[in-house]
């Protein structure tokens, strides 16, 4: 094949500072898409991606200008996706890095930078939203100056809305960015996503590193040694246009005839069929999930209904690990491992949207290493899994590095939020009047509101980035929830023995809002083996059996009522309390 004029590149950026427009405004300056097809957010396919206002999943395109191909990959901004982030670099040789004149650098501006640079990317800096009133220029520029140490000229000033300055942006791109190494050798190639196509089974999105993949050669997988055919192969403009094949250098996708994207795993290095002694390229973590959830419907009937879409959806997002599991209350359902509350959001939203299912989801948990008196450990992601107390030596918990980026009067606000989650601030350093605080602290503690709590605390201006620390011994308990007596295992939590009664008091109070009156008195406890920490009481409703009573001996009207409490205490022996669904997200629900 002919060599070409290749640059590969991708857009980072912390959430909300204009990737997606500035892809918008390359995509149109290029021709890539004429005008009466333009729309905001091009590139981000799905219905939640245009309502939410983020990128979720990565999108790559490619672009003509000057004769030169251009390869872009757009990233998402949030933590949750950072792994997307991960995948996109590896395919790349340069990265342009923007950043919100109106807000400077921030938590994941950082985080993706760091990335980029241990993949030896080439960074064009970039300040978007100039023509914003609120936009400080000049401090931002400092800003990347000090973090960069480049000089003001290399650091280009944009509106992506408007277009102002795109143009130089393109003409940078051509000027800095290396031209991919053009090599001949045996194929390989870089899969850096994929998706399940109904019609056409796996689609591959790709990086071809050494030689040349042509339609309908026998390809192989080395990881695996999958092998199977690249039905078709061609390059995104954004939509799919197949080509004879592609070569070194050039990002493109690949259809093959695979069933599941199991069997062509994100990171393999994919090759020929005939191809012998190929030594597979850099590929990524396996991504691990940190939080879990479990998934009921909310009528037992449909549980295959639920398996089969959370099948579906597993293929399309890579990232996606499930197993299956019964509650004694709930009935059959699946628990699933997410990358963070985003994550899980998401994906509650596809299968409620896409799939139509009524569900019960469960409070959000970590996993936990449990170190047995026999020597062996165990993993649990939920703490109805906790074996007996009696036969447990010690219990680990994953603990996290953060980075928060705030105004540096928040400081103070932030290291008391911090403590108050059983966490450590290591260091704070300052950019201009940023502050950047970098802390440690138990996973567990962050999963609920912590995010919320650094929004309001710095009234809206904190940023959070983090990243997996290590595993660390603590003092946990397993608090059980009571209702009628009845304990509720899709209730039961890990936490540490010091916040327990603090917790237990606060779900328990939550519990009696949610749960309906009933007929008579219910319970609600909550205990630490066997041992009532917290109580609350829901009143019944009380019926005036009274009322036909006129006048006459007041003792007719005390045996009415006797018998009434007598027939409540009998209800409330055999009543049953119906739990609605939002009582097993007691944790998410706001004050």
């Amino acid at each position: 094949m002919i060599k070409k004029s290749i640059r590969n590149f991708c857009i980072i950026a912390h959430i909300d500072h204009g990737k997606s427009t500035l892809a918008d405004r390359l995509l149109e300056m290029t021709g890539t898409i004429q005008a009466r097809e333009m729309k905001n957010q091009v590139l981000d396919k799905m219905d939640l991606e245009r309502e939410k206002g983020i990128t979720i999943k990565l999108a790559s395109v490619q672009m003509l200008y000057k004769g030169v191909e251009l390869n872009l990959i757009d990233t998402p901004g949030h933590v949750d996706f950072s792994y997307e982030v991960s995948r996109s670099l590896a395919a790349c040789e340069g990265a342009i890095l923007v950043v919100d004149a109106t807000q400077g650098i921030q938590a994941q501006t950082l985080a993706n930078l760091y990335l980029a640079i241990e993949n030896n990317l080439t960074i064009i800096p970039v300040i978007n939203k100039v023509d914003l009133p609120a936009a400080n220029v000049e401090k931002v520029e400092r800003e990347l100056i000090d973090l960069l140490a480049v000089d003001s000229s290399h650091i280009l000033k944009i509106s992506a809305k408007t277009g102002q300055g795109v143009e130089n942006v393109l003409e940078s791109i051509i000027a800095n960015i290396p031209q991919p190494d053009y090599n001949q050798k045996n194929l390989r190639a870089l899969i850096f996503d994929s998706y399940f196509d109904d019609y056409r089974g796996v689609v591959l999105y790709i990086r071809i590193f050494d030689g040349q993949l042509l339609a309908n050669q026998k390809i192989m997988m080395l990881s695996n040694k999958v092998k199977g055919q690249a039905l078709e192969v061609g390059v995104l403009k954004p939509q799919q246009f197949s080509v004879k094949g592609l070569s070194s250098g050039e990002i493109g996708y690949v259809v093959t005839n695979f069933h599941s994207t199991q069997d062509a795993r994100v990171g393999d290095t994919l090759t020929l069929e005939t191809e012998l002694d190929i030594i597979p390229l850099d590929g990524y973590k396996e991504v691990k999930p940190f939080v879990y959830a479990g998934f009921y419907p909310a009528s037992n009937e449909y549980y295959n209904d639920l398996k089969v879409a959370i099948e579906k959806l597993a293929l399309n997002d890579s990232s996606l690990r499930y197993s299956l599991e019964n509650s004694p209350i709930l009935g059959f359902g699946v628990r699933i491992g997410f990358l963070g509350l985003l994550h899980l959001d998401i994906v509650k939203e596809r299968l409620e949207r896409e799939y139509n299912l009524d569900l019960i989801i469960t409070n959000p948990s970590t996993d936990y290493e449990i170190f047995l008196n026999n020597g062996t450990v165990k993993n649990i992601q939920s703490a109805t899994e906790l074996p007996d107390i009696t036969s447990i030596e010690s219990i680990k918990e994953p603990w996290i590095k953060g980075e928060i980026i705030s105004p540096k009067e928040f400081v103070g606000a932030i290291v008391q939020l911090i403590s108050s989650s059983r966490g450590q601030q290591k260091n704070i350093s300052y950019i201009e009047n940023q502050a950047l605080v970098s802390f440690e602290a138990p996973l567990a503690n962050l999963l609920t509101d912590f995010y919320d709590n650094l929004k309001t605390i710095t009234s809206g201006f904190g940023s959070l980035n983090y990243d997996m620390a290590d595993y660390r011994a603590a003092d946990l308990v397993k608090i059980d929830f009571y209702v009628a007596q009845e304990k509720i295992d899709a209730l039961a939590m890990i936490v540490h023995r010091q916040e327990s009664r603090q917790i237990a008091q606060r779900v328990v109070l939550k519990l009696k809002e949610i749960i309906p009156r009933q007929n008579f008195k219910v319970s609600l406890q909550a205990g630490i083996n066997s041992k009532i920490i917290a109580r609350e009481d829901i009143s019944a409703f009380r019926k005036d059996v009274t009322t036909g009573l006129y006048g006459g001996d007041v003792s007719r009207k005390k045996k009415v009522l006797a018998k009434q409490k007598k027939g409540k205490s009998r209800m409330k022996k055999f009543g049953k309390v119906d739990i609605p669904a939002e009582a097993f997200q007691v944790l998410l629900r706001k004050d």
